[in-house]
Parts: C-alpha cells; sequence; structure tokens
C-alpha cells in the first residue's frame, strides 16, 4: 500500500467515525463535532451509491459520477477515458454553452473538433442528474371520477358516482335519548346540539351534490362541442360566469368543483380544467387560453430544429388565423409550458 492510499483509508476512516457520530447522537444533545468533521462526513456520503447524491448542484452531480467511471476506466485501461476526459472538461467549465447548444463554441473552447464533442455529449447524456430519484417513486394516482358525462340518443345526462359514498343516517338511539322519559335534561340538551349539528352536516353534503351538478349542467350547455368533437373545441369558461348563472358565489363553484372529476367522451378531466380564460379569436370571437397554448406548443413542436421559431413569428402565424395575442403573451405562455427560447432549441446542423 503506497503512503497516498494509506493517508486516503486513514481519512476514510476517521470521517466515518465522524458519520457514525452524528447518526448516533440523541435529538436533544448538544452538537460537540466541528465544520471540518461535517465536511468529511459530507465527503463519506458522497460516495455512496448511487453515485452523485449529496451533491451541491448538476455540475457536481455530474462530476461525481463521471470521475467514479473515470477511476473505474483507470483501473481496467479502458478506451472510454479520452471521452470522459473531454466530458469532465465540458461539465466542469462550459455547462452553460452545453445548456444552450452551443456545440461548436464549446469545441473550440477545449480545442477538440466537433465530433469529439458530440461523443462527449452521447455519453453525458448517458449520466442520471437525479440518481436519488430512483428510491422516491410515487405510485401512480387511480383517480375514480365523481361525475360522468353520459350521453343518451342526442343529449348528455350528469350522472354522479355514489357508490362508494356511504350514506350518512342519524342513530335512532340517540333520537330516543331527546326523549323526556329516558335521559336527563344535561344529556338531552347535549344530545339535541348534536343531532341538530350532524342534520346540518348531512344537508351540507346535499347542498354541495345539488351545486357540482348544476355546476356540470352548466358546463354540459358551453362545452358541448369539447364533448362531441375534443379539446380543439374548448371553450372559455369563468367561475364568475357559472357562478351568476346557478346562483350562488364564485368561491362557492370554486369549492364544488376543487379535487372533483368528471368522465367524459373525452377522457377524465379535472372540474376545474373546463374554466379557462378567453383571448380575443377570429372574426371577434373568443378563444379558450388552453386552446392558444395548445396552438403555440402545435407550432414548436412542427418547426425545423435548426430553424426554430421566434416569438415574433409565433404571434405573426397566430395573428394570421386572426388571434390576437402579443410577442409578450407568446413569450410568457412558451415560459408557462417550460419550452426553452428559440436560441436554446435550436440544433446546429
Amino acid at each position: 500500500m503506497t503512503a497516498r492510499t494509506q493517508d486516503e483509508s486513514r481519512s476514510d476512516m476517521r470521517a466515518a467515525s465522524n458519520l457514525s457520530k452524528v447518526l448516533e447522537m440523541p435529538a436533544n444533545q448538544p452538537a460537540s463535532f466541528s465544520q471540518r468533521h461535517l465536511a468529511e462526513a459530507h465527503e463519506i456520503i458522497r460516495q455512496m451509491d448511487p453515485m452523485g447524491v449529496a451533491a451541491r448542484d448538476l455540475r457536481d452531480c455530474l462530476l461525481l459520477q463521471m470521475k467514479h467511471q473515470q477511476k473505474l476506466a483507470e483501473d481496467e485501461g479502458d478506451d472510454a477515458l479520452p471521452v470522459i476526459a473531454d466530458a469532465v472538461a465540458i461539465v466542469s467549465d462550459h455547462l452553460k454553452l452545453l445548456q444552450n447548444k452551443q456545440h461548436k463554441e464549446i469545441a473550440k473552447a477545449i480545442g477538440k473538433p466537433i465530433e469529439a464533442i458530440q461523443t462527449a455529449l452521447d455519453y453525458i447524456r448517458t449520466l442520471d442528474p437525479k440518481p436519488g430519484l430512483r428510491y422516491n417513486k410515487v405510485e401512480p394516482r387511480l383517480i375514480e371520477p365523481d361525475v360522468a358525462f353520459v350521453k343518451q340518443g342526442d343529449e348528455f345526462l350528469v350522472v354522479m358516482n355514489d357508490e362508494e359514498v356511504p350514506q350518512l343516517r342519524l342513530n335512532s338511539s340517540y333520537r330516543r335519548l331527546l326523549s323526556r322519559d329516558v335521559a336527563e335534561k344535561d344529556v338531552r340538551n347535549y344530545v339535541k346540539e348534536r343531532y341538530k349539528s350532524a342534520i346540518q352536516l348531512i344537508k351540507n353534503i346535499e347542498q354541495r351534490k345539488q351545486t357540482i351538478l348544476r355546476v356540470c349542467y352548466s358546463i354540459l350547455e358551453r362545452q358541448r362541442d369539447f364533448l362531441d368533437h375534443g379539446i380543439d373545441q374548448l371553450k372559455p369558461m369563468m367561475i364568475k360566469e357559472v357562478a351568476e348563472e346557478i346562483g350562488v358565489h364564485p368561491s362557492t363553484v370554486s369549492r364544488a368543483v376543487a379535487n372533483k372529476y368528471a368522465h367524459t367522451p373525452q377522457g377524465v378531466f379535472e372540474l376545474r380544467y373546463f374554466f379557462t380564460e378567453s383571448v380575443n379569436g377570429p372574426e371577434g370571437s373568443s378563444t379558450s387560453l388552453l386552446i392558444l397554448k395548445r396552438r403555440v406548443k402545435k407550432l414548436i413542436d412542427e418547426e425545423d430544429p435548426t430553424r426554430p421559431l421566434t416569438d415574433e413569428q409565433i404571434t405573426r402565424i397566430l395573428q394570421s388565423q386572426g388571434i390576437q395575442v402579443t410577442r409578450r403573451t407568446v413569450a410568457k405562455y412558451r415560459e408557462d409550458m417550460r419550452i426553452p427560447s428559440t436560441h436554446q432549441r435550436r440544433v446546429k446542423s
């Protein structure tokens, strides 16, 4: 064993000891270790599987993985060493250029041909930017629709899904306690209060059910084209408009549709999905904000990647279709959908 590996071994043992102290220390015991102890313990954690955990940022995470693989390649005399070395140089000093797809600038900066850069980029794509996510898998949520829009003949009906909802009833034993002959006055008064509360709860649940039904029938009137022909026919619809139509406060509608889902011929949708703002559409009509965003995304999906559309060009295309929208609005919607800028989307040939 060389002097260098002996030093490394002693350092690792010291760090492991510090980590053990941290893990075993009772929560109410004051800290008795220094910043150096924490740094050494942190370094041990960074060496654990999966490689890349406990990294400080994306650059650090990728470098941890590459340097680990670089060490393995050195031990085995792997031909991939030059590729890993180029990838380390790119991530270490030119991550911003990489994110902006400025491949020629990267090649010039590290003094390598563009072919070598492409090979290094292919290798970087094999790395895991979120190595801990594999241990934090979220099980898919199964949605049970609360209502269904069912077509019968030429008309739609709203059917509530009450199968899984238990029917609330008042226990007859408590009702008997309201009798003067059965219980004392204090008991009767207490039961009377609870009885009224139970009655009110049942009424509130029924009232909420009726509100949901009225909201859904209002949706049916306004979104018939959507139900028959699909999402491109979704009409603008505001909570305030529906609230005025059914005679309740907008907050009542908002609470009634929260976390409620509807089964439709076009799929299962959250009831809030149907409420969207409007923008000026063709011939003075209004267009759903959701549809506008879909059009922006569709234009970008179909663009030439070597000559991506600018926000100004997208604006002019939409305006030629009769949709009155500004470049700033298009940019905002693009950012809302987390679509990169023109420069970041450009693929250089």
